[in-house]
């Protein structure tokens, strides 16, 4: 038996396809205009429908199409009422048509039961899967801290931290487009960090399992004009792996719970991950930097369990 994921985020198309044990990852990151610090949902929704019909016709080079037992599609950001991205009406109905065609089950996710399917799934930790854990979501665009658990073949999440202003993500691709760096910064940024001789300290805001990085980013632009760049980048990468490890270690004590997963691209950082490792006390999961950033296999992947239990 074998599944096919649609995922349409923010900043990338992508495929995935597995048989349970196997995987094809297939995505393209979408066009972002030099020194801009996003796109629009318009631009994003238009260059998804451009992309997906060429990717699934790379997949179908790969793969037999007509083996495919369930589609499984991202509809939405999070499991919680409300969360609506337009984006995400281009997988939906790609998805749609595909099950449709091959006359197999349709099973809807959320694009953050993705990220945490495809991180249980790279780091081999289906242990995961039968009890409550931490899970600590580190995209572009979302720093959240939630207490999981997987059940009904989806996953249940209450948040129990998390970023007040602006996420962990944003923090570092302000700081990389205002260096000159282009969008996303965060592989640009962590080159620079690497070459630094020393950092620079920027403020710590942790209240429990939350945080905030607005102080920080303020401080940044501040010392741009006059602060070695490699030392400024390798303090904003130190300043999120601080921060984050307060802020977690806050929610470990709060809950008892000492399995932790980190997902999204921010944690594939070396520098932020390297720190989590040593200094968090609990068990520490994260997924493989291939499987970190937006990617549908965590999609296929949840739609395979649906499908093997129905």
């Amino acid at each position: 038996m074998s599944t096919i994921g649609f995922d349409t985020s923010n900043y990338t198309t992508s495929i995935g396809w597995t048989d349970g044990k196997n995987d094809i990852n297939i995505r393209q990151i979408l066009s972002v205009k030099e020194g801009m610090r996003g796109i629009r949902q318009s631009e994003g929704v238009f260059q998804h429908t451009k992309l997906i019909p060429s990717l699934f016709h790379k997949l179908s080079q790969d793969v037999d199409i007509t083996s495919v037992k369930a589609v499984g599609i991202s509809t939405r950001p999070r499991n919680i009422e409300g969360s609506y991205m337009p984006v995400f009406l281009v997988g939906d109905g790609y998805g749609r048509v595909v099950s449709d065609t091959l006359g197999v089950p349709l099973y809807e996710f959320s694009h953050q039961d993705g990220h945490v399917m495809a991180g249980i799934y790279s780091c081999n930790a289906f242990e995961l899967l039968d009890c409550d854990f931490i899970s600590v979501h580190l995209s572009g665009g979302t720093t959240e801290i939630l207490k999981s658990r997987y059940e009904g073949f989806n996953f249940t999440h209450k948040i129990i931290g998390g970023t007040k202003d602006i996420s962990a993500g944003q923090l570092i691709d302000r700081i990389g487009v205002k260096m000159g760096l282009q969008f996303p910064a965060g592989k640009s940024l962590e080159q620079m960090a690497l070459k630094a001789q020393n950092s620079v300290k920027l403020p710590i805001s942790v209240d429990g399992g939350y945080m905030n990085f607005s102080g920080s980013e303020t401080k940044s632009f501040n010392l741009l004009q006059n602060t070695d760049k490699n030392s400024l980048a390798l303090g904003v990468l130190e300043n999120v792996r601080d921060t984050l490890t307060k802020a977690v270690n806050n929610a470990i004590n709060d809950t008892g719970i000492r399995k932790v997963l980190f997902v999204g691209g921010v944690a594939s950082n070396t520098i932020i991950k390297a720190g989590l490792e040593n200094k968090l006390n609990a068990d520490v999961y994260f997924s493989s930097k291939e499987y970190s950033t937006d990617n549908a296999v965590g999609i296929a992947y949840l739609a395979y369990l649906a499908n093997k239990e129905a």
